[in-house]
């Protein structure tokens, strides 16, 4: 069970669409939404499961809920079968789903996290301690008598983020944790997270559209798209698998020709400002010294690949093998 703490093998889930076709008639058609995914997560590990809107990571993390039954296969988290005892495993998951809150809307946020307290019965003592512990780390003291309406996004993701937390579940589930937050808060969540994980091996399955999140907390990514497991292993791997590039945006003091650098080649001139594509595999920190030590160098960023991207370059890829 510690090996294979989450476990999937030829899970399927198929949805029955039906579409109006004609003026009085309707056609019922099949959409797969998983198809045949096999995966194992041991305890305590974090991994990314990413891929772009419709691959099927919704669907996935609601079968491992409970909140949605598969069509086929098997699973099971912590031994248990998710949709045939989804009360006991509620005790042992903790949930953010993107958007949607499992806040209270018109309560403060500290009299939802009372009634938390309450409905998971978790001892007195306990809970002060994992809300002490989450105000602190989230930065949420001052948005503790504050209804859930008058929230703003990023506030509303701390504050799910830490109710997901104060039973002390084995699992969490995160879907775009990050999402609406500025920088600062952004680092705040993702410290928050790996100290979790390194404290109280809390196993994370983390879904986003930010590599940096993955980059920062993930040591293996899995991608799903169309339903199928396309890829699981090393992030830097996926990078290669699809050849995909990062791009270093460099400010200068004045307009130039293009930057010349080793490993990196510029990709659009605006004035002062140009683009610079790179390897993401490769390492940013050598381009930046030589750029830095070369140039009249006012500003410099580094942009990531988005998702749907590094999964369009590896069909590319697949294609032309």
């Amino acid at each position: 069970m510690e090996r294979d703490f989450i476990d999937l093998e030829n899970v399927e889930k198929v949805f029955d669409v039906r579409r109006k076709v004609g003026l009085l008639r309707r056609e019922k058609r099949q959409v797969r939404a998983v198809d045949g995914i096999t995966f194992r997560v041991a305890r305590g590990e974090m991994v990314g499961y990413i891929g772009p809107n419709g691959a099927g990571k919704s669907t996935t993390i609601k079968m491992l809920t409970g909140i949605l039954t598969p069509s086929g296969g098997r699973l099971r988290v912590a031994g248990i079968d998710p949709s045939r005892d989804r009360t006991r495993l509620a005790r042992r998951i903790g949930v953010v789903f993107g958007q949607r809150t499992t806040l209270w809307w018109d309560l403060p946020l500290r009299d939802s996290y009372r009634l938390m307290h309450r409905m998971y019965r978790v001892p007195d003592a306990r809970f002060r301690e994992n809300l002490d512990r989450c105000v602190e780390l989230l930065d949420l003291g001052d948005l503790l008598e504050v209804p859930v309406r008058q929230l703003s996004l990023g506030q509303r993701m701390r504050g799910d983020i830490a109710a997901a937390l104060l039973h002390d579940p084995e699992v969490l589930y995160l879907d775009e944790p990050t999402i609406g937050l500025d920088i600062v808060s952004k680092a705040k969540v993702r410290t928050f997270l790996r100290d979790l994980n390194a404290e109280r091996g809390t196993t994370v399955l983390l879904t986003t559209h930010d590599l940096t999140d993955i980059e920062q907390l993930c040591k293996r990514v899995m991608v799903i798209d169309h339903g199928r497991l396309m890829y699981d292993g090393a992030l830097a791997g996926l990078h290669e698998a699809g050849t995909s590039e990062r791009t270093l945006v460099v400010d200068l003091e004045r307009e130039r020709p293009p930057i010349e650098v080793a490993g990196a080649r510029v990709v659009r001139v605006e004035g002062p400002r140009q683009w610079l594509s790179f390897p993401a595999s490769s390492s940013a920190a050598p381009l930046v010294a030589e750029i830095a030590a070369t140039y009249p160098l006012v500003d410099l960023s580094v942009r990531e690949p988005d998702i749907e991207t590094v999964i369009a370059q590896m069909y590319a890829e697949r294609g032309s093998a």
